[in-house]
């Protein structure tokens, strides 16, 4: 079973027991954070696509911690004109750990 989410912009394939990078989340370390944005749905042979969501269903997972990317250096250059920048940045992201994929029953 897999599910495809959306969070932070960018869209993730996850399983149960996956370890994502995501965009920077206003949750504290520890605490469960729940994706309800899923845009398709793999189960035991079963799709579901949503349009734009699949309804009834949540990811669960866990905030492992939050950490800050490799730096990307942005050099600037004219040449013949003495005009040189360089700036470096580093971005925040969180590590989460997939829970859980729940589906709603429907009778």
């Amino acid at each position: 079973m897999y599910a495809i989410i959306e969070t932070g912009g960018k869209q993730y394939k996850v399983s149960e027991g996956d370890t994502i990078a995501v965009e920077k989340l206003s949750v504290k370390q520890g605490e469960q954070v729940v994706f309800e944005r899923i845009l398709h749905l793999s189960t035991d042979g079963t799709v579901k696509i949503g349009q734009p969501y699949v309804e009834g269903c949540t990811v669960k997972g866990t905030v492992l911690s939050h950490e800050r990317a490799r730096k990307v250096v942005v050099v600037k250059y004219r040449p013949r004109k003495n005009y040189r920048r360089e700036r470096g940045h580093r971005q925040w992201f969180s590590l989460v750990k997939i829970d859980k994929i729940e589906i709603e029953k429907t009778s």
